[in-house]
């Protein structure tokens, strides 16, 4: 039994992680196509020459940091006040933004700004991809940080209290280091599906706002180029460092 759980589970991981391991090597070639020619970093220069692409990734960078740092903060004192409640229906409420398909989630929001705009005259951009993004990402960030607060004993914050810290200074002082890990792991996680969105982004962007993740599929569209073989490398690289990174501090 274990051994075929064993052989099952290699293929499953093989399912997935071998087309990233191809896309890889072949990011290496030297040919334009699925024909192994020759070692060149050719294609990884195209990526730093091509002003479009390192345009697209700079716009991913900012909208993803500034939206993880607001769905951080904000994540975090909705994860701490949900627990102090105590509130069985709003925790089970997160759920529903996980579970609520992409597609719906971004034509609201496009529908939300249209309507809001019709009133501040303003127009879609740089803006309204950050908060499509902060409000998809708050989702990750409250669960995890309410699962680690879960483990977590509240006689210490009544110690500290008791001992004469305000509530601030308990929070501060007892509660907010004990949530550090989980605080990170879900940054890096907001982080990671903040800059790897595509369908909201696309829904909620304006003609001065492409992310790289935009870029990538108008390239895939156009036909084969291989430098779309390397930077899908460099973004599937850096996820999964991060991602990595993320797991280990969640256990610590």
């Amino acid at each position: 039994m274990k051994k075929g759980l064993a052989v099952y589970a290699v293929f499953a991981y093989a399912f997935l992680h071998v087309p990233l391991l191809i896309l890889a090597v072949f990011s290496f070639n030297s040919s334009r196509f699925a024909v192994w020619q020759s070692f060149s970093l050719q294609w990884y220069r195209a990526v730093a020459d091509d002003a479009n692409l390192i345009e697209s990734s700079v716009n991913s960078l900012i909208i993803a940091i500034v939206a993880t740092l607001a769905a951080t903060v904000i994540g975090t004192l909705a994860a701490y006040g949900i627990w102090k409640r105590g509130s069985a229906w709003l925790s089970g409420s997160l759920y529903l933004s996980l579970v609520t398909p992409e597609i719906v989630t971004g034509a609201s929001l496009l529908a939300l700004f249209q309507w809001i705009f019709r009133f501040a005259h303003l127009r879609l951009g740089m803006h309204t991809v950050i908060l499509a993004h902060v409000g998809f990402s708050l989702a990750y960030v409250v669960v995890v940080v309410l699962a680690r607060l879960r483990s977590y004993d509240r006689t210490l914050e009544e110690a500290a209290l008791d001992l004469g810290a305000t509530e601030f200074g308990a929070f501060w002082r007892v509660t907010l280091p004990y949530l550090t890990p989980a605080i990170a792991a879900a940054a890096m996680l907001a982080f990671t599906v903040s800059i790897d969105d595509y369908v909201i982004t696309s829904l909620v962007a304006g003609v001065d706002s492409q992310t790289l993740p935009m870029v990538i599929y108008a390239m895939a569209r156009r036909g084969v180029n291989p430098a779309l073989n390397a930077v899908s490398t460099l973004v599937v690289f850096g996820l999964g460092m991060l991602i990595m990174l993320s797991e280990r501090l969640r256990k610590t």
